[in-house]
């Protein structure tokens, strides 16, 4: 049941301990906490899941698909990925959401759009590649759908005085948490995880800063597979397929011992990624 201080997307944290509460003091900006990371995973036995899913034909199961189901699962099993600090004070979201861009075409002026997908209790990986390439089919077939770039091709013919005032009243109402949901139904700065594939224009992984607009506390890059000699049980190296990642974390949600064990998470998703075919509301067994 909804409380006085909660949110329209999140619950307020009211047992925050002291450290915490004060690292929203010391480091007032989400820019201000960034801590990034840089891995490497072994995607071997994933590509050869891709390929036995894709083998009838019936869809076509990416990486990227892959990727969204293991870091929705991630965060299922791991809540304080979904927190987030808007006017110096914690939230827990009520739902998973997962962001990204999407070019309508991979020419250099073709225009980029946005999307959200809210993950569901009972999504399998299947669901989440049939409802995103589903969406994906009406926006590169010119389709309508929600854009907050309807928004700002208004917003853009604005004077500078009154851009000022805009964005002024667009930082009061991201504060305070009265956001319309025109804005945070689209915006990807309103997500739990904001996630870009580089890996589909042949780019490695990279830094990608935090946004001090918005509740978007984690960003995910993901770079392009490729072959790297990796240490066997036995400690033979042998060549495996490998994609770097990159993620940046506001540092004040959780600490580096969480990262590092959801990072752990993931690659065990990835080593059996059968897991992937349960719904979020199944609970799996895995020892951090």
């Amino acid at each position: 049941m909804r409380k006085w201080g909660d949110r329209r997307d999140a619950v307020k944290v009211r047992n925050l301990d002291g450290m915490h509460h004060y690292m929203a003091y010391l480091m007032p900006k989400r820019t201000d906490a960034e801590v990034y990371i840089n891995e490497t995973i072994d995607v071997t036995e994933l590509l050869n899941y891709i390929k036995e899913k894709n083998a009838s034909g019936e869809r076509k199961v990416t990486l990227f698909h892959c990727f969204l189901a293991a870091v929705a699962r991630t965060v299922k099993m791991r809540p304080l990925l979904n927190r987030y600090i808007s006017g110096k004070k914690f939230y827990d979201r009520n739902d998973i959401t997962l962001g990204f861009t999407v070019k309508k075409q991979f020419t250099d002026h073709a225009e980029e759009t946005l999307m959200i997908y809210k993950v569901k209790e009972d999504e399998v990986l299947t669901d989440i590649t049939d409802g995103i390439t589903s969406w994906l089919t009406k926006t590169r077939s010119g389709k309508k759908t929600k854009n907050p770039d309807d928004i700002l091709n208004v917003v853009k013919h604005f004077p500078k005085f009154m851009m000022h005032i805009f964005m002024g009243i667009m930082r009061f109402a991201d504060s305070h948490g009265i956001m319309p949901r025109m804005v945070t139904d689209v915006d990807i700065n309103y997500c739990s995880v904001l996630l870009s594939n580089l890996g589909s224009i042949k780019c490695d992984a990279v830094y990608h800063h935090l946004n001090n607009f918005g509740t978007n506390s984690v960003v995910i890059t993901i770079g392009v597979i490729h072959k790297e000699l990796v240490a066997d049980d036995e400690g033979n190296f042998v060549p495996r397929d490998v994609v770097s990642i990159g993620v940046t974390l506001d540092e004040r949600i959780a600490d580096g011992f969480y990262f590092a064990r959801s990072l752990k998470l993931v690659k065990h998703l990835f080593k059996n990624p059968e897991l992937l075919d349960k719904p979020l509301s199944e609970v799996i067994d895995f020892e951090f």
